[in-house]
Parts: structure tokens; C-alpha cells; sequence
């Protein structure tokens, strides 16, 4: 006679194979800031941009991550200081710009509030993007094919003269300057007025800002996209003959139908011969060539360039 069958082994007990192993916490001292996400940002500037005597605000922070007077000063100006003292730091130290770097500090400053509130958000956020990261390290390697057009992950991380080469920090800006190369020695007004002024905004000039080597149409996309609030857009009969400039001008307005978000900014530059574009007679203009509103030109722009 058969021996009667004895109970059903525990699941992870006896010979197979053994417990599922949980996944330990991601390591935050090694997930750069990029990993958090707008939510997450929005959430750590309701709790720092308001000036409490009570507690740390995000003037602390600033001169914990070594940010001078000066700095702190430009950032008051900004809608959300917060946010863009997060992008500076990126750019700035895009090595040590990590989450568990920050999280360190709000702890430093007493911000209690803030880690327990934001602990469950950020986490996820970092999770997601070493999933990512993962995801793309296990992909086969294959050889792109000549013709290929389709820009790749790296080539758009390393587009500017700040971005970090692998990645880990991209610069952002205020606002992309579309302009042609006749008009240049106006743009180099605008830097003078708008960057090296108490605006103290930051612009993408192309010619100056973006690295040789990669293909016009994708970084332009990716800079009015992703990397820049605003766009101006630098008005003048040469304008008009310029192929970068009409992609440049058409790609954002698909970006903003109707100009909802006050996203693009023409700019009259020069006295014109031809008509003003058809496409952008919708939106209100700054005329740099009326002298009787000259005086108020730049502070015009500037204050446009700094709307939230």
C-alpha cells in the first residue's frame, strides 16, 4: 500500500527555487535631479516659495546648495523660485545635482514636513526613472541606418554648451531666440538688455548657446519644446527668407494654438518692406521701431519673459 500523501509543501520551503527577493529601495544619492517630475516640483514650491519666519524657506535652501546674494536676488524675481533655483543647481552641478543630495538638505533645515509629505512621490519618481534607464541599457545595440533621421536619446541630451555630456543635467532656458544671421547684432542687444540687467533672464541664442554637429531640426524642436518657457521671435524682411526661422516660428505656434499660453513673442526689429507675417498678426507685438514706445521696449519684453 501507498503511503498517504503528506500536505502541500509551503510555497519557498524545500527544494525549488526559493522567496521572491523584494526589491530594495532605490539608492537617491545616485539618481540625479532630472528623475523628479513636474508634480513633485510643483508640490516642494508650495512648501518653499511662501517666506515664513517659522521655517526654512527657499532662500535656506539656496545658500545651502552656495548660491551668493546676487543669485538669490535674481531668483525673487522668477514666478517660482523654487523651481528655478532646482534647474540652476542642475546645471551648475549636474554630477552632484542628485535626489538624496536634496532630501539631505531639507532635513538639514528642519523641512520634516516636506520629506514625509513628498517621501511616497518622490520615491515612485525615482523608480520610474531607473526603470527607464534600465529599460534603455538592456535594448540590443544596433547600428542606425545611414539615412536615419530620427534623432537618438544622446544626441539630444548633449546639445548645449552647460548640458552635462552623459545625461545627467540638460540647461534650461527662458526663452528660445528664433532670429536670422542678419539680424544678430540685434540679438546681442537683447543678451545686453535681458541677461546682464537687473531681468537677469536667461536665452537660447542659437549661435551661441548650441554645440556644432548635430542635425538643426531636431535640436530646435527639442529647445522649443522641452528646454525653453517662451520663444521670440526676431521680426525683419530677412526673416522672411529664412527657412530655419519659418520652421522655428510654425513649430511652436502647433505648440500653443492661439497663443493660450503666451508662449510666443514676435519682436519687430527693423523698419519692413514686405508685409508682417500673416500667421503671427494675431498675436500683440513689441515694436522696436517705434520711437514713441522704445523707452518701454525691453521692460516690455522682459516682464513677458518672466510670466509664470
Amino acid at each position: 500500500a501507498t503511503a498517504p500523501a503528506g500536505p502541500d509543501p509551503v510555497p519557498g520551503s524545500g527544494p525549488g527555487p526559493g522567496p521572491v527577493a523584494v526589491p530594495s529601495p532605490p539608492d537617491l544619492h545616485a539618481v540625479p535631479m532630472v528623475a523628479l517630475n513636474y508634480s513633485v516640483r510643483r508640490r516642494l514650491g508650495l512648501y518653499l516659495n511662501p517666506r515664513a519666519a517659522a521655517a526654512a524657506d527657499w532662500t535656506a535652501l539656496a545658500e545651502e546648495l552656495g548660491c551668493e546674494y546676487l543669485e538669490i536676488r535674481r531668483l525673487e524675481a522668477r514666478p517660482d523660485p523654487t523651481a528655478a533655483l532646482l534647474e540652476d543647481w542642475q546645471c551648475r552641478c549636474p554630477g552632484g545635482a542628485t535626489v538624496g543630495r536634496l532630501l539631505d538638505l531639507l532635513r538639514r533645515l528642519g523641512r520634516h514636513d516636506v520629506l514625509l509629505d513628498l517621501a511616497d512621490s518622490v520615491e515612485e519618481d525615482c523608480k520610474k526613472y531607473l526603470q527607464r534607464k534600465q529599460e534603455q541599457a538592456d535594448q540590443p545595440l544596433q547600428v542606425p541606418a545611414v539615412d536615419s533621421s530620427v534623432p537618438k536619446t544622446s544626441e539630444l541630451m548633449g546639445i548645449t554648451t552647460r548640458d552635462d555630456p552623459y545625461g545627467n543635467g540638460t540647461e534650461m532656458f527662458d526663452a528660445f531666440i528664433c532670429y536670422c544671421q542678419k539680424d544678430l547684432q540685434f540679438v546681442q542687444e537683447m543678451i545686453r538688455e535681458l541677461e546682464q540687467t537687473e531681468f537677469k533672464l536667461k536665452l537660447c541664442v542659437f549661435d551661441r548657446d548650441v554645440l556644432p554637429g548635430t542635425c538643426v531640426w531636431s535640436i530646435s524642436g527639442e529647445l522649443i519644446e522641452r528646454r525653453c518657457r517662451r520663444m521670440v521671435v526676431v521680426i525683419s524682411d530677412d526673416y522672411l527668407e529664412s527657412d530655419e526661422c519659418d520652421f522655428q516660428t510654425k513649430f511652436a505656434l502647433s505648440l500653443s494654438p492661439g497663443a493660450r499660453l503666451k508662449r510666443l513673442i514676435p519682436v519687430k526689429c527693423k523698419t519692413m518692406k514686405n508685409e508682417f507675417p500673416s500667421i503671427l498678426r494675431f498675436i500683440t507685438i513689441c515694436d522696436y521701431t517705434n520711437p514713441c514706445t522704445k523707452k518701454w521696449f525691453w521692460m516690455r519684453l522682459a516682464k513677458s519673459l518672466m510670466l509664470p
